[in-house]
């Protein structure tokens, strides 16, 4: 039997008559880190978009600590345990950033609850911490993404899928959301994470899966993945 969290078996996948994936096979230990690697139009955001619900695939299947999962609703895949952060910034721009934290939290939360659901999020992000009661659009781009990222980690998910959370950001912004990430793995959070920003992601994953053209030409060691990449 697998001891894999989330295992994608011979996946095959697309969007209408455009297939994207063809028999890609993926699977993250418990607590373990993925670097998810490939080119545009290589089909990695159509792998994490499987993994979390978003597309369902035509062919293989998608098992998440023992269940099967293909097919289901998104919001099975989210009452699992798994989170996608989205490209982009993703947050509610006339709301403050604390208002934007307690949007993401959990029905029914008392408020001793969510004032530490808080103070987590300012743990991992301190910058946010000291812009609490801004709004959220008057931001930088890079305080917007640390917010995205934030929102989804209030609600304690067992696999995050990053899907390019450094893109566009500043060399020293990237710099932060990677000590994040390590830190976020450090607790206990399995991830997924496709990333352009190869370096960054193979030095915090595990392992690596490259893809070109829906197809997967290398799965193993992140530190081999290197020579596969040729860097």
């Amino acid at each position: 039997m697998s001891t894999a969290l989330l295992e994608l078996d011979a996946v095959d996948a697309g969007y209408g008559p455009f297939r994207a994936l063809f028999g890609v096979s993926l699977a993250i230990e418990p607590g373990g880190v993925v670097a998810l690697l490939g080119a545009n139009g290589a089909g990695t955001t159509t792998v994490a978009r499987v993994a979390s619900g978003l597309v369902a695939p035509t062919a293989g299947a998608v098992r998440f600590d023992g269940v099967d999962l293909t097919g289901r609703h998104t919001y099975e895949f989210a009452r699992a345990g798994i989170v996608h952060a989205v490209e982009g910034r993703s947050v509610f721009a006339s709301l403050t950033v604390q208002e934007n934290l307690t949007m993401a939290l959990e029905r029914g939360r008392d408020r001793r609850a969510l004032e530490a659901a808080h103070e987590e999020a300012y743990d991992l992000f301190p910058r946010l911490g000291e812009r609490r009661r801004q709004v959220a659009g008057t931001l930088s781009g890079g305080e917007q993404r640390m917010l995205a990222l934030a929102r989804v980690m209030v609600e304690r998910p067992r696999l995050l899928v990053a899907d390019e959370l450094s893109l566009g950001l500043a060399p020293i912004i990237v710099e932060e959301v990677y000590a994040t990430l390590a830190t976020i793995r450090d607790a206990g959070t399995t991830l997924l994470i496709v990333e352009q920003h190869i370096g960054h992601a193979l030095a915090l994953a595990d392992t690596a899966t490259i893809l070109e053209k829906g197809v997967v030409t290398y799965a193993g060691p992140a530190a081999e993945a290197r020579a596969h990449i040729g860097i």
